[in-house]
């Protein structure tokens, strides 16, 4: 059941959430080192831009993001190969961390998974639309308007206390964005053939 393809074909998921997984219970110290901190970058500390979104603020919010992933990652893994989401996560996990510290300066520090989740979810959005999979349009209009609310009113109810701390919902829209564009560019799959 479980072959080199099916690993080779959902190592984004799976490396991830391992990811995430094992620096949730490395705790806070390594979440402190690893987590979005605009002083730390501008001193030179760039791994922050990518690392920052694998810690979270506690294994509320890390298992959140990953049902996320999970949902997002079985709603459109087909509909680009594996590459193409390797590098669609990468183009979102820079685009949230160089959104936040070029429009977003008072922001000191962040973490979580989301802005890329977004990146993903829209981009997935655009490829199955784009595949021809016209459906998908509606689960575009739908996270088109969550984005919409959190730029006009705010975190969703709840979400905080889901989370376990504030929302930057601006890392959603940078990495929605992002994953726009990359969509936009990258040509997804005609069939559902493994990479």
């Amino acid at each position: 059941m479980f072959n080199r393809t099916f690993f080779r074909q959902h190592s984004l998921p799976l490396a991830l959430a391992l990811a995430a997984l094992l620096l949730a219970i490395a705790g806070s110290s390594m979440t402190e080192l690893l987590r979005y901190q605009v002083a730390n970058i501008k001193t030179g500390e760039i791994w922050r831009l990518i690392s920052a979104n694998l810690v979270h603020l506690g294994w509320s919010h890390t298992l959140m993001n990953l049902l996320g992933l999970g949902l997002i990652w079985g709603l459109f893994w087909r509909f680009f190969s594996n590459w193409q989401w390797w590098l669609i996560s990468l183009i979102s996990s820079l685009s949230v961390s160089l959104g936040l510290i070029f429009l977003n300066p008072e922001l000191v520090w962040y973490v979580g998974l989301s802005g890329v989740l977004h990146g993903l979810f829209v981009a997935g959005a655009i490829g199955a639309i784009r595949r021809g999979d016209r459906r998908e349009a509606i689960l575009l209009a739908a996270i088109a308007g969550k984005l919409l609310w959190e730029q006009s009113i705010g975190a969703l109810p709840g979400s905080a206390d889901m989370a376990g701390g504030p929302v930057v919902v601006d890392s959603h829209l940078y990495g929605a964005i992002s994953g726009a564009l990359a969509a936009l560019i990258l040509k997804p799959k005609m069939c559902c053939k493994p990479d």
